[in-house]
Order: structure tokens, then C-alpha cells, then sequence
């Protein structure tokens, strides 16, 4: 139904390998008191711009208050990274002594094009020019021994094996075929739970390393934000210097919200693309390519089947990105989501400081109260280190959770060490019509409400059925730099199976959701006995019903007007289709009280 767009391939974040991708530009920038950043050496291939651009995306606003940072940006079709120093000098230089070494590699590697994996080069590199900057031999040498090809390797065919979660593993997945499927789709049910092959792990600088440090900042607004990249809107984080972690958390969220290959055969074949675009880290020198991206949005329903497959999946399609240049609040027709993170200082506030979601209109997007119960319920899987059954269903996301797996371990699922703090201001209040239903579920069965109850808890448990979250030995090879101090992990897992495990759990989720709502397209495809032929749509198609219970299928809060949009979105942008999304009601006696 779905023709085969760039990127849907398996989903795989790079594994440490031994090669390194081919580097197409170095550069030396240093901080002139007079000409402001400037080139201090450059080699690159033919047809690369490098001055008046990489000057600027290398050393973004306010890195002159830290020592050091790591930048990650786009540039055309290459990923760029560069390593920052900030060395004390003489007075005459403003005390302070600024440079920066950077490279750029082919997009066609990856997200960032495997960047990552001359970090620790660049690094080295800038600590020893900071000290003489004229000694450029170690440039030389570098560009000699990394220099790419004039021409890259098929960007299809080198993401379909590079780019993220796990290099080269396929999911188990089976086949259920509904017999009112019309369309003979493919039922597969890919949840993305690999496991990493024995000797296979990250690279020491992988932004996958982010993961559980992205979980704690955002707590429960991880799941708004999820949605929202799943429509695929454009997503802008403000931050501060440094940028090294935001820029792994761009990276970190356009992985979470790829659309499994098991389920794009599902979806209509102009449908989002299979991932969200990462900008990285982007300043006022960027606003044109934003404003040009904006352009192509408005006319990209008008845009008609192309061979330039790249163009079509990506311009206009949303993105993902970060920033330290305040001005970007300001102009809000160039974001649909603006996240604002709280300063470092915060983390010494008495109460927890959560960053802040707004609207391009400037209304606070909240987590609902589903998604502070879900995201309880995956503090509470991280924090048992809940570890593949010992023989694995194949398709766990359906298979019920055995009590070995998950009932057994501690802490309980209801203990204080879980409780969030703090939480009001990001999560949306309990609505009257919750409230009362609630109390009259209550009144009439207080067994039903527990069953009520403990339904939810299996669906989460089939979330985190069979994940490999608990961490492996610990002599692994690789310690991360910024160990994470809350209660989700130790961190020193080198073959990182709780960052596999994280990935696999969001793709399970959205795997939940895309599967439920393409059941229900077919059910209103082959109801032959549809009469109401105002309800068709200007699409292709009839409107589609999703009741309150297909709304808890999909895990989402049925109370919440939010969520509901939601579903009428996704289901617009995935199937072409107009929604009709029923809430829940209480009714007493045939009469609506709410």
C-alpha cells in the first residue's frame, strides 16, 4: 500500500565498529578579538563551502562560559562535529583563549553520519592546538589519514545498514493477517526488542549513551513529545551552553519516533516520512533554511510524485533541532513546538525543575495523566532491570507477561521511590468528567474498578514484556562520561542493552498505536452496510470511529481533548483519513450525567 521511502529499512543505531567514515572537510576555528571566529586552516573535497558557515554552526552562542563541548550540525549533505576548548590567555586576549576543530562527513552515513566516532580525535586535536596553534602538522596528518572520495556510497544503501538502533539485527516479528483485510497487508508486528549481538557495542561518544539522561529530564512530557514527532511537527529546543547532551537528545528523539518497517506497509503512501529530520544545533544563521523548509510545508500537499525520493520525504516534513540563541522564541511561525530546557543552576533547586513545551501559539503542552502512569510504569521496569524471558514469544509485544519476568522483582509497583515530585505544572489535571466517573465506578463496583486498574497495569507490562533493560557485566570496556545519578541505572552497560531496550519500548508504542488505528480503518472499509454517505471524507476514504476502548488500546488517556486531537491527526497524516474519536461517558440509568 506504502511504497518503500528512504530510510525504511531495519531499525538500527550504529555499533562500534573499527572503521571510521570518511571525513570530507577539517577546519581550525579560533576566536579573533578583532575579525571575530575566524578559519585558522581548512582542507576539504571539491564543491564544499566551508567559510562563512562552519565558523558559525561549529561555536554556537554562549560557549564562551564553558571549557569544553562537543557541537553536532548539519551542513547540505554532511553532518558536522566539532570539539571546543576554552583555555585561559593573557589579558590582551580577554583572558580567555577560544578554538574549536571540526569535521564534516557524508550524510549518507547515518543521522549524523557516524561522527561521533572521530570524537575523541578532534578532541585530542583541540587540546593540543589550544596550546600552539601553529603546529598544524597533526592536522595534516589527520586529513591525510580520513579524507573521503569525491563521491559517497547510495545514501539508500548505507542507511539501510548504519543508521539507528541496532547495526544489522532484524526484529522477530509474525504474521496476523485479518481475514476482513481486504488489502492482504502485512500484519507483522515488529516491536524493535533486539538484543545487541555478543561483542557488538556502542561507540564511546554515541549519543544513544543520552537516553536514560533524556528519560529523567523530561519525565512524563517525553510522551507528548513523542507524539508530537510523530505527526512529525518541528520541534525546537532552547538550551544552554553546552550542547553536547541537547544535541544527543535531537538525535535520541528522532530515534524514538521512527516509524517501524514493520508497520509502514500499513500506511497510506504519501504518509510522514519514516523518520523525523535532526537539524542539530542551529543559530540565526539558519533562519533562511527554516524559512525555506516552512515554504515547502505549505505546498507540500500540492507536491506531486517525484524521483528526487529525498526531497519529497524530508523538506517540509517537520524536524527536529536545538538552539542557544533565545531570539528563535520569538519567531514562532518557524516551530510548531518550542521546549524549553531549565539551566544547569537548576539542578540545585530544592524542587525539580522540568523543561517547559509550548505551542507555536504559546499554550503549555502537558503530559496527561495516562502518560504519568505509563511513564511510572517504565521507571519502575528500568528500575527492576527487567530482563528477557528465558524463551522469548515471537511477538512478545502481544504475549502476556509472565510473573518470573515482572510481578516478582522490586521494588512494588506502588512504592514511594517511584512517586515524581514536583509534577503539577507538567501534567494535566484530572478532569471533572475523570473525577466523576472515577467516584462512580466506585460507588457501583469497586471491582471493576480494580480490574479497571490492573488491565492498565498489563498493558504496560506488555510494553516492557521481554525488553533487555538490565545492565550487563560490569568489566565492560566503556564507563559513560556523565553517569547519570537517578534511580533508572548504573550506566555501565558497554553493550547497552538499556538503551536497545528504551528504543525498542517507544517503537512498540508507536507500533500499538499505528496497528490499532489501521484495524480500524479496516473494519470501516469492509462494512458493506455503511449507510451514511455524509460521513465520507475528502480523502480517499470514509471517517473513521475510535472508540474509548480503542483509545486505551492505543494507550492513550481517553479523557483527555489532547490525546483526542492526536488520534484525529495521526490519523489524517498516516491513513488519509477523518477521524470521529469518542470519549468516555457516565451514564446512569440511560441518562449522560458527564
Amino acid at each position: 500500500m506504502a511504497s518503500v521511502r528512504r530510510g525504511q529499512g531495519t531499525m538500527n543505531i550504529d555499533l562500534q565498529q573499527n572503521d571510521l567514515p570518511p571525513v570530507s572537510a577539517l577546519f581550525l576555528i579560533y576566536f579573533d578579538i578583532k575579525a571575530g571566529y575566524t578559519i585558522g586552516w581548512k582542507r576539504s573535497l571539491p564543491g564544499i563551502e566551508l567559510g562563512g558557515v562552519v565558523e558559525y554552526k561549529s561555536l554556537p552562542s554562549g560557549l564562551h562560559t564553558v571549557k569544553e563541548d562537543l557541537i553536532y550540525f548539519v551542513h547540505g549533505e554532511h553532518a558536522g562535529l566539532s570539539a571546543f576548548v576554552n583555555a585561559p590567555a593573557a589579558e590582551e586576549a580577554r583572558n580567555a583563549r577560544m578554538i574549536a576543530v571540526g569535521v564534516l562527513v557524508p550524510l549518507s552515513y547515518g543521522r549524523l553520519g557516524r561522527s561521533w566516532k572521530h570524537a575523541e580525535k578532534l578532541k585530542d586535536m583541540a587540546d593540543e592546538l589550544i596550546v600552539d596553534s601553529s603546529n598544524t602538522k597533526v592536522l595534516e596528518d589527520f586529513w591525510t589519514q580520513h579524507r573521503g572520495y569525491e563521491t559517497s556510497p547510495q545514501k539508500e544503501e548505507a542507511e539501510s545498514s548504519l543508521d539507528s538502533p541496532a547495526t544489522g539485527v532484524r526484529f522477530n516479528a509474525t504474521q496476523n493477517i485479518s481475514q476482513k483485510d481486504k488489502h492482504r497487508r502485512n500484519r507483522s508486528a515488529s516491536d524493535g526488542a533486539a538484543l545487541l549481538p555478543p561483542g557488538n557495542t556502542l561507540s564511546a561518544y554515541h549519543p544513544a549513551w543520552s537516553l536514560l539522561n533524556l528519560l529523567e529530564a523530561f519525565g512524563p512530557l517525553i510522551f507528548p513529545i513523542h507524539r508530537a514527532a510523530l505527526l512529525r511537527k518541528r520541534i525546537l529546543i532552547t538550551t544552554h551552553a553546552p550542547v553536547e547532551q541537547t544535541c544527543n537528545f535531537v538525535y535520541d528523539l528522532s530515534v524514538l519516533s521512527n516509524i517501524p518497517l514493520a508497520v509502514s506497509d500499513l500506511l497510506t503512501s504519501n504518509a510522514p516520512p519514516q523518520r523525523l529530520r535532526p537539524l542539530f544545533s542551529i543559530g540565526v544563521h539558519d533562519i533562511p533554511l527554516l524559512e525555506q523548509d516552512l515554504r515547502a510545508s505549505k505546498s507540500i500537499s500540492s507536491l506531486v510524485e517525484e524521483e528526487d525520493v529525498e526531497t519529497r520525504d524530508e523538506v517540509g516534513r517537520g524536524w527536529i533541532a536545538c538552539t542557544t540563541d533565545s531570539i528563535f522564541a520569538t519567531k514562532n511561525n518557524l516551530y510548531d513546538v518550542l521546549v524549553t530546557l531549565p539551566p544547569a543552576h537548576s539542578a540545585n533547586s530544592s524542587s525539580k525543575v522540568w523543561p517547559k513545551v509550548q505551542s507555536s501559539s504559546g499554550l503549555d503542552v502537558k503530559a496527561t495523566q495516562r502518560d504519568l502512569r505509563r511513564y511510572k510504569a517504565l521507571r519502575w521496569g528500568l528500575a527492576n532491570h527487567v530482563s528477557p524471558p528465558t524463551s522469548p514469544s515471537p511477538n512478545p509485544i502481544l504475549e502476556p507477561t509472565t510473573p518470573q519476568t515482572i510481578s516478582s522483582l522490586s521494588p512494588q509497583r506502588d512504592g514511594p521511590m517511584l512517586d515524581l515530585p514536583d509534577t503539577d505544572d507538567i501534567v494535566e489535571p484530572a478532569s471533572w468528567s475523570a473525577l466523576a466517573y472515577s467516584g462512580f465506578i466506585w460507588w457501583a463496583s469497586a471491582g471493576e474498578q480494580r480490574l479497571h486498574s490492573e488491565e492498565e497495569f498489563e498493558a504496560d507490562d506488555l510494553l516492557l514484556s521481554g525488553l533487555s533493560l538490565m545492565p550487563s557485566t560490569p568489566n565492560t570496556p566503556f564507563a559513560p562520561r556523565t553517569p547519570s545519578q537517578s534511580m533508572f541505572s548504573l550506566r555501565s552497560d558497554g553493550q547497552a542493552r538499556q538503551e536497545m531496550g528504551i528504543i525498542a519500548y517507544f517503537h512498540r508504542l508507536t507500533t500499538q498505536i499505528l496497528t490499532t488505528l489501521s484495524d480500524i480503518v479496516d473494519v470501516t472499509d469492509s462494512d458493506d452496510e455503511r449507510e451514511d454517505n455524509d460521513l465520507l471524507s475528502e480523502d480517499d476514504g470514509p471517517s473513521v470511529y475510535a472508540s474509548s476502548a480503542d483509545m486505551e488500546r492505543m494507550g492513550l488517556d481517553v479523557w483527555s481533548a489532547a490525546d483526542h486531537q492526536f488520534i484525529e491527526e495521526v490519523t489524517r497524516e498516516y491513513f488519509g483519513r477523518r477521524a470521529t474519536v469518542e470519549g468516555r461517558t457516565v451514564n446512569i440509568c440511560g441518562v449522560r450525567i458527564c
